[in-house]
């Protein structure tokens, strides 16, 4: 088992440093061809043999680095920025030694300290265009209430006002008339005498929300929720709609719909 685990650990290592390689040749064959900062006027062999010396070995030079301050700096622009200042130094002692062996030119300290504020924002875009093809693309989480059936004694208190038809029968929603209540249940609705605030203390256990101030909804009862503009639309079992005011839009969205 874990020789097993070791292995996949391993093929996805050496998977990663495969395509930060190609990533670096591909980097260092473009860098060849545009030939910049007068390389251009080298021959084409030795421009391209130099930036690929320059680009893949400084780039790998930067990898190790980030590797090691990856648990330090967890953000990725902030680490990228702190890889490149400090993979600067010795990538540009390996492009003076390049250049000294292919073009004699002398390693000297002056040329060093001209070379690092070439090489630095050389390397920074590197490791920036290394972080773009590595960075995580946003994992998209949908989820949804899992809405339980309402314990009988959440709604019993309301229910008991009901006529004997409906008693029993599924809640769907309640709107609000003024000093009267229209319930609606999968056996029809009917108009009962109680304000909307009491009715909403006798629901307060029950498994629904407010979603406007003359609508209360029994969440089982939801089956799709639109909003549009500022204003929203919540639909329900047997057809019926009700208004979503932005006030209590936040419910629904907590609740998944939205």
């Amino acid at each position: 088992m874990g020789d097993k685990a070791g292995r996949r650990i391993g093929t996805a290592t050496a998977g990663r440093w495969a395509i930060d390689l190609v990533l670096l040749a591909a980097i260092g064959l473009l860098m060849g061809f545009l030939g910049p900062f007068d390389s251009d006027s080298a021959p084409a062999t030795e421009r391209y043999v130099y930036w690929m010396i320059c680009i893949v070995g400084g780039g790998l030079i930067g990898v190790v680095a980030d590797e090691r301050l990856g648990r330090r700096i967890t953000r990725p622009w902030r680490r990228v920025a702190a890889v490149s200042v400090l993979m600067t130094p010795p990538v540009t002692l390996l492009v003076l030694v390049t250049q000294s062996l292919l073009v004699d030119q002398p390693i000297t300290w002056p040329a060093y300290l001209w070379l690092l504020w070439q090489v630095w924002p050389i390397m920074l875009a590197v490791m920036a265009v290394r972080a773009l093809v590595w960075r995580r693309a946003p994992v998209r989480v949908e989820t949804r209430t899992v809405i339980a059936p309402p314990l009988p004694e959440a709604e019993a208190a309301f229910r008991r006002r009901l006529s004997a038809k409906r008693r029993e029968a599924r809640l769907i929603a309640i709107e609000a008339h003024d000093h009267y209540l229209k319930v609606h249940t999968d056996a029809g609705a009917e108009m009962i005498t109680l304000r909307f605030a009491d009715a909403l203390d006798e629901l307060a256990l029950a498994h629904g929300w407010r979603v406007h101030r003359s609508w209360w909804v029994a969440a089982e009862a939801v089956e799709g929720v639109q909003w549009r503009r500022g204003a929203g639309e919540i639909r329900l079992a047997g057809g019926l709609t009700a208004p979503v005011s932005r006030t209590y839009r936040a419910v629904l969205k907590e609740a998944g719909w939205f």
